[in-house]
Formats: C-alpha cells, sequence, structure tokens
C-alpha cells in the first residue's frame, strides 16, 4: 500500500469505453482513486452509486474520480449502462496498477484465504503526490467520507 507523501504511480488503462486514461492526464486536479473487487456486487454497487450521487459535488471541487477493477471493458461498460453511473471505471486485469498502488492482498472470507482486491481508496494531490489513504474502506460509506475530505482541502 503507497504511504502519503509517496508520488503516486503513472498508469495507462482503457474506461468502459475503450478510452485510455492516464494519471498523468489529471495532474492540475485532485483526484479520487478508488480500488473495488467487483462488478454489479453489493459493496460495489452501493459504493459506485454513492459516487455518482455525489459526482457533481466532487467536480464543483475540481476533483475526478476514477474506479478501477480487474473486470473487463465489457464487464465495466454494463456495470455503468445499469445502474447510470456518471464517471469514469478503468479495467486492470493484469493487476498491473492494482499491484502497482499495493491493493492486491491476502483476504479471509468465510475462513477462506484467496487474493483479490482490498476496497481501498486514495486522494492524489494536483502534484500527482498520495495526499489521503482510506484503507479498509466501507462501501456505503466511502462516498461521503471522500465528499468530506474535498470539502476540508478546499476550505
Amino acid at each position: 500500500m503507497l504511504e502519503v507523501g509517496t508520488k503516486a504511480p503513472d498508469f495507462s488503462l482503457p474506461d468502459q469505453d475503450g478510452k485510455v486514461h492516464t494519471l498523468s492526464e489529471y495532474v492540475g486536479r485532485k483526484i479520487i482513486l478508488y480500488f473495488y473487487p467487483k462488478d454489479n456486487t453489493p459493496g460495489c454497487t452501493k459504493q459506485a452509486c454513492g459516487i455518482s450521487e455525489l459526482y457533481p459535488q466532487f467536480t464543483e471541487r475540481g476533483a475526478v474520480v476514477l474506479g478501477v477493477s480487474r473486470d473487463s471493458v465489457a464487464s465495466h461498460k454494463k456495470f455503468q449502462e445499469k445502474y447510470h453511473l456518471n464517471f469514469t471505471l478503468l479495467s486492470d486485469p493484469e493487476l498491473k496498477v492494482i499491484q502497482a498502488y499495493g491493493v492486491w492482498q491476502e483476504k479471509k472470507n468465510y475462513g477462506k484465504v484467496s487474493m483479490g482486491v482490498v476496497r481501498t481508496t486514495y486522494l492524489i494531490d494536483e502534484k500527482g503526490m498520495v495526499e489521503k489513504v482510506f484503507k479498509s474502506v466501507k462501501a456505503a460509506e466511502n462516498p461521503a467520507q471522500m465528499l468530506k475530505q474535498l470539502s476540508l482541502d478546499t476550505e
């Protein structure tokens, strides 16, 4: 997991429409980069819908929101359309960015141990530095938590 004050690793990933995004194209803006386990699961859906609902307030504060999972571009497209999501979802099936940000970790579920994406949100500042790390995020609470953090930063 990245530490506050470190440079956020750049990336190049396709979104739900196949358009490639890089971290460096957002320099000059705050970036909420959130990692989630899987499209169309209850927690991930709550988090995504909450972000979508608050998205106008994120943009008012000059921030961009990027969601990252290992799901395919096609899966992201269906997820976006099903829930009318109004922000960018990035596909990382090869785990390059997921591993670079340290969120591919051992998880326990009903006593079974496996590797997976640990729900984590990074707030990256206008210069591409990690400003805040939210670990073990609660899906339903994360959108409001991030908006509150942005509000604190803009006061």
